[in-house]
Order: structure tokens, then C-alpha cells, then sequence
């Protein structure tokens, strides 16, 4: 099938990495690896932060005009006609604007990945917002639910219940778990360049230092941390961005005990996180989280806090720890009796690395997402 893709948040070749922007070329690699032609229709960011109503207004507009363009294009182009239209993270902040519209002017099936839908926003400053959501998943043909805790307030807005597809995240897992031979060698390297005691449990983080969410997660993490500082441990710290003074001011009580790595990503990433001992993340209003189940590929448990469907990816006991959301003593204290078995620790990071493998690989995506889109295609012929 030829295929428009569509990120309203943030188009998946946008220069700034984050979780949004790794799980659109993931689900476009997926479509493709099935066999899928797809194309980015439309890089329109429909984002209102800020709840401005004029400014949802003035992107409601542009909206229908790109997709008046797209369905122009697509009748003095044929070959450009896509067969369905698929749309990747919706929610009242950003909602589709365009994919609606060109699927109902091309008779085309309309499908979204990751939904989500907030009732207090139905009548505030976001209300434009969140009707458009509720229009775009009344009009959907399939939404595909990646975070099982959006659930329950989705399916209420689909044209039939049966319109849900449940589907775990996922990543391309080979390259992490290649990197998992190269612990050794990796371990010696970050320890030399950054003066590390290799003998010492390495903690990581990986996140985007901005304001929000996750500097609330890393000033939790700095919290926990400065609450154990009694135990042995040296925090890696991955990511860069806006906030970072706010976060070495976070973790200034930690003295020099983290390495600021800045910004990492393909196979050095790979190589940081296996030779690291655990993934370390709080979590606040966390989907799911990228990077923890990057980590898990990796061969690394996870210590996170239990937010949205972060439960999905991290298996209490079996891959990791989950302790309430926002809670930094229990934090400090599952690390504390995660650091207290190191055998138990590598344990939890062989299964965490083989459920990665089993329930989260891109190669399971391709084949759920296909058998998806092509059950939408043949009910709608």
C-alpha cells in the first residue's frame, strides 16, 4: 500500500532528537519493512503549548488548506494518490488538523497510532484542540494503542469498540543487543575518558534536558540520588538541551560522582548503555519511555517510576523495579536493595534483554501493523 505518514507534534526528520521523533521512523521503518511505500505528507507541527485559541484557530486553517493542497496534488498526480492515511501521535496539544479531511475527500481508510484523550480539556483553553481530537478518532478506520493507559478514555470516542488495536512499543533491538558483547570494552573506555571506577555500579539516564516533565524526572533523580549518597554508585548522565543548568544544579549535592555525556545516539548509545549496570529514570508523565527500553535491549534493568504505560516495558520484579510516580524515598530505597544483589541485578538485565528480543522487536511490529492496516483496507473495499 502507498501510505501517507503524518507526525502532527514533530515530523520524524525534525533535527531535535526525543521519543516522539524515534517512534515515527520507527513505525515508518516498520511499514516499510512490510512491504509499504510511505511517504511524509505534510510537516506541519500543530502544536499549541501555550492554550491559545487564536493560534489553534490559525492552525485549524492552515490545516484544511494543506489538505485541500494534498488532495489537489494527489488529482494531478495519480500516482501521488496515497491508499491510507496514517497518523502518528494525537492528542489535544496537537491534533490532526489534515488527515481527516484527506482521507474523507480520497475515500481512503484513516488511521492513527498513539491516541490519547483528556475530558478536562473539553471545555478550556484547549477545547478546539480537543474536539478535533474527538473528530479524528470518530473518524478513524483503526487506532493502534501503544500506551495502555490511554485506553480506557479512546475507546469510548471510536466509531466501534472493535476499532482498538492494542500493541506494545518497539524498537529495532539487534543493535543493542549486538552491544552487549562489547560491554568489556565499552566499560574501559567510558571509564577512562571520564575517570570512572569501573569496580562501581554505573547508573544511566537518558533524557532530554529540558524544562517540564523531564526536569521534573531528573530533579527526582538528583532527589534519590542525594538520599544514597551512602551507597556505591556513579550516575552516567545521556542528553543535553535547555535545562541543563537546572540540572547540574539538581544533581550539584552529588558532588563528582555523575559524567555528563551530552547528547548520544546509534551505536555509541548502544555501547554507553551496555556497559552500564542499570537504567535509572523516575518517569514523571512518562507514555512509555524510549530509552527504557532501549536500556533493556541493552541487557539492562530498569529502576523507573510508574507512570502511563511505562508498565508495559518494564516488568516489576522481572526487568526491573516500578515504584509509585513521584516518590524519590522509594526510590532511593528500591535502589538501595537493587545495588544490595549485584547478581540478582544482572539477572534482571538477561531477562530484561530477552523479553526486549521476544515482545518489543521491530520485526513483531511489521507484522502486527501490516496485518492491521491491511484487515482496515479489505473491510473498507
Amino acid at each position: 500500500m502507498r501510505i501517507a505518514f503524518y507526525a502532527p507534534l514533530k515530523p520524524p526528520f525534525h533535527p531535535v532528537a526525543s521519543g516522539d521523533r524515534t517512534m515515527a521512523r520507527l513505525l515508518i521503518e516498520a511499514l516499510r519493512r512490510s512491504g509499504h511505500e510511505v511517504a511524509v505528507a505534510a510537516a506541519l507541527r500543530s502544536r499549541d503549548g501555550a492554550g491559545d485559541p487564536l493560534r489553534q484557530a490559525r492552525l485549524c486553517d492552515l490545516g484544511r488548506r494543506l489538505a485541500a493542497r494534498f488532495v489537489r496534488h494527489c488529482a494531478r498526480v495519480p500516482a501521488a494518490r496515497p491508499d491510507l492515511w496514517f497518523t502518528y501521535h494525537l492528542y489535544y496539544k496537537a491534533p490532526d488538523w489534515l488527515g481527516p479531511r484527506v482521507a474523507d475527500a480520497l475515500a481512503i481508510p484513516y488511521v492513527v497510532a498513539e491516541a490519547s484523550v483528556a475530558a478536562k480539556r473539553s471545555g478550556g483553553a484547549w477545547r478546539l484542540g480537543h474536539e478535533a481530537v474527538l473528530a479524528a478518532l470518530g473518524r478513524a478506520d483503526a487506532v493502534i494503542g501503544l500506551n495502555s493507559a490511554d485506553r480506557d478514555a479512546v475507546l469510548p470516542a471510536l466509531a466501534a469498540p472493535e476499532r482498538y488495536h492494542a500493541m506494545r512499543p518497539f524498537i529495532a533491538t539487534a543493535p543493542f543487543a549486538a552491544a552487549i558483547g562489547g560491554r568489556a570494552a565499552a566499560r574501559e573506555a567510558l571509564a577512562s575518558r571520564h575517570g570512572l571506577d569501573a569496580a562501581v555500579p554505573w547508573l544511566v539516564a537518558v533524557a532530554m534536558m529540558r524544562a517540564g516533565d523531564k526536569l521534573a524526572s531528573y530533579r527526582l533523580l538528583a532527589a534519590a540520588l542525594t538520599r544514597s549518597r551512602d551507597l556505591p554508585w556513579r550516575l552516567l548522565l545521556v542528553g543535553d538541551g535547555p535545562a541543563r543548568d537546572d540540572v547540574a544544579a539538581a544533581f550539584a549535592p552529588c558532588g563528582g560522582r555523575v559524567a555528563w555525556l551530552g547528547r548520544i545516539e546509534g551505536p555509541a548509545l548502544a555501547a554507553t548503555l551496555a556497559a552500564c549496570d542499570l537504567m535509572t529514570w523516575p518517569a514523571v508523565n512518562e507514555a512509555y519511555g524510549m530509552a527504557l527500553l532501549e536500556a533493556q535491549a541493552a541487557g539492562l534493568p530498569v529502576l523507573a517510576g510508574a507512570s502511563g504505560g511505562v508498565a508495559d516495558i518494564v516488568v516489576n520484579g522481572v526487568t526491573g523495579g516500578l515504584v509509585p510516580a513521584g516518590d524519590a524515598v522509594a526510590f532511593a530505597g528500591a535502589l538501595a536493595e537493587l545495588l544490595a544483589f549485584p547478581a540478582r541485578l544482572r539477572a534482571l538485565g538477561d531477562a530484561a534483554a530477552a523479553r526486549a528480543a521476544a515482545a518489543h522487536d521491530i520485526a513483531g511490529a511489521a507484522r502486527r501493523l501490516d496485518g492491521i492496516l491491511r484487515g482496515v483496507a479489505g473491510a473498507r473495499s
